[in-house]
């Protein structure tokens, strides 16, 4: 990847897959090698959940391990770094536990193959990465993952790699439009700082933002139960935040309504869209407004033009079509 030195501008980086077997491992493995080249540069890397599996466990499919350099200071669980295939020395114990035990922070002395586990919620995620950086390392790798993807970036990285490909579809032209579709919500605007803030500490529910920029929770349980609820959301004004995902059925909902022009929708960011392109795209034609609490920095695309069945795209051609729709730099990382 010829922009490692622009890499090197960010405290923190997530590597996320638009779907499984898009590469994101192999892009991880490939910036980890480049940055662990630098003598002069320490490298952290901690992952979501389980990582570095030999064998994914949804497709039955080989996929590549995750290789740790002397010097990287890592993150796994207990259980995980009993199985470690390098040698390394133990920098701290977590007091919290995961289900494989406390995390182990610790750094390698050589070069080998790591299962990683990491942080199960934000909160703790960050103070992980945190603590890394304490440990010398001047960058933080963080491994996610699609069903995680909003532990992948917006609030806890400084940046984002995202990674698509074949995996997502063999055809080229639904690829790029999926893939298009994140860019653009990687893009939405963000509300106000003062107001930002405010908003990245709630955790659940639904509130209205008054014209004074008052938090107001509608004490309304569930996205689900929208309809039930209808008479109180715009009572406030049309300004609204949902804490957690927004779906079709809220997006149909407010879509339908007389004054969509008026109205403002406020997500924490763009992880929390569960939603089909063309019910957002219509939403937004229609005059509706969508904005995030934390923007995303989203700086490259890498994409893996081999499904796991063994279907081939021409690299060149996707490459071509997503860069005439996406601004940003696009590599297959197996030709760079």
């Amino acid at each position: 990847m010829p922009f490692i030195n622009d890499i090197l501008k960010y405290k923190s980086i997530s590597f996320v897959g638009t779907e499984k077997n898009t590469g994101k491992t192999e892009t991880l493995n490939y910036v980890l090698n480049r940055l662990c080249s630098f003598s002069n540069i320490n490298v952290g890397l901690t992952s979501i959940g389980i990582d570095g599996e030999k064998i994914d466990q949804v497709t039955k499919t080989s996929k590549p391990e995750i290789t740790i350099h002397p010097k990287t200071i890592f993150v796994t669980s207990e259980q995980l770094y009993s199985q470690k295939e390098i040698v390394s020395n133990i920098l701290s114990l977590s007091n919290r536990s995961t289900a494989l035990g406390k995390l182990v922070y610790a750094q390698a002395i050589s070069s080998g193959e790591v299962l990683l586990a990491g942080a199960s919620n934000t909160i703790w995620l960050k103070e992980v990465i945190e603590e890394i950086k304490s440990f010398g390392a001047k960058i933080v790798l963080v491994d996610g993952a699609l069903s995680r993807m909003s532990f992948g970036s917006p609030s806890i990285t400084d940046a984002m790699i995202l990674s698509t490909g074949a995996a997502l579809s063999v055809n080229i032209k639904t690829l790029v439009r999926k893939t298009s579709f994140i860019y653009r919500m990687t893009q939405l605007e963000p509300v106000e700082k003062k107001l930002a803030l405010k908003l990245l500490d709630i955790e659940n529910g639904i509130y209205a933002i008054d014209e004074k920029g008052g938090i107001i929770d509608l004490e309304i349980p569930s996205i689900l139960m929208i309809e039930n609820h209808k008479d109180k959301l715009f009572t406030f004004g049309s300004r609204l935040f949902v804490s957690g995902i927004i779906t079709d059925k809220l997006i149909l909902f407010i879509k339908a309504q007389k004054n969509v022009k008026d109205i403002e929708i406020i997500i924490k960011d763009f992880t929390r869209i569960f939603c089909t392109i063309e019910n957002i795209d219509l939403f937004i034609q229609k005059g509706g407004k969508l904005k995030v609490a934390q923007s995303t920095n989203l700086i490259a695309i890498t994409i893996n033009p081999t499904s796991p069945s063994g279907y081939n795209l021409n690299s060149n051609q996707l490459i071509e079509e997503l860069k005439y729709q996406i601004p940003i730099p696009i590599y297959n990382i197996k030709e760079i």
